[in-house]
């Protein structure tokens, strides 16, 4: 990463839950690699501020926390979700030996993302305090996992989290060929079932890019997440409010391959 903005000046932010909103600085002030502000502290109510404006952390060890929004926003519509026959018979290979599940392990998910080496970056975004903030959110129902494992090996998954009808990626990692994406598609198809408009990647990979995600304005993306953001949140535990996960209808077409 580039030098960043100091941290502000003056006494540190007071812990805010989550019925507390606070005003960040305007998206459209971030600097052309796309921060908005330093500072601050990893609070509920000042990640899902955040979040509900468009506005996400991202720091190394070390470095204040730094306030992303970036232009273009990188983001996948779940109805443009591309997947390719090799990815659809992977899903029909590991049917019945591989296990998906939702929020089964959010504290494992997060960890083994923090864990997994990034081409290009010697260390890890996802600090300890990284990890203790969402799984607050997580225990507030804000922040979910997709999981899968093979026997009892945890072998890929995901987590971000969920406000409205959007659903914002965080991390993801793999273990087996793979095996984010086994994990992410089934997600992805179910999240489309029930109501989401726009899962939100934040900033450009070829992983997520070649499963139908593109870039979009950032004043596009901030009237999207106008509206759909703000939608009723599913809050709570989703292995137990998306009762029979993975089931979907592309999972029953494309998996199960039953006649729509």
């Amino acid at each position: 990463m580039p030098r960043r903005p100091q941290a502000r000046s003056g006494p540190p932010f007071p812990y805010l839950t989550e019925d507390i909103d606070f005003a960040f600085p305007p998206p459209e002030t971030a600097d052309s690699s796309g921060v908005v502000c330093s500072g601050g502290n990893l609070s509920p109510g000042l990640l899902l501020s955040a979040y509900r404006q468009g506005i996400f952390p991202w720091f190394n060890e070390e470095e204040p926390i730094l306030w992303w929004s970036p232009d273009p926003r990188f983001v996948l519509f779940p109805e443009e979700l591309h997947v390719s026959e090799t990815m659809r018979k992977a899903l029909r290979r590991n049917r019945g030996r591989a296990e998906l599940s939702l929020d089964r392990d959010f504290a494992g998910v997060v960890r083994a993302c923090s864990a997994s080496p990034r081409p290009g970056q010697s260390g890890t975004w996802i600090t300890e305090d990284m990890i203790q903030a969402y799984i607050e959110l997580h225990r507030l129902g804000y922040a979910h996992s997709a999981e899968i494992r093979m026997g009892d090996e945890l072998v890929g998954g995901l987590y971000g989290v969920s406000l409205g009808d959007v659903f914002f990626g965080e991390s993801m990692f793999s273990r087996i060929d793979e095996g984010s994406k086994l994990a992410f598609i089934p997600l992805a198809w179910r999240l489309r079932d029930e109501g989401f408009t726009l899962v939100d990647s934040q900033v450009y990979t070829d992983h997520v890019a070649g499963l139908g995600a593109r870039e979009i304005p950032r004043d596009e993306y901030l009237r999207l997440l106008a509206d759909h953001g703000r939608r009723a949140t599913r809050k709570g535990d989703w292995g137990r409010l998306f009762v029979g996960f993975p089931d979907s209808s592309e999972f029953r077409r494309v998996v199960l391959k039953e006649k729509s």
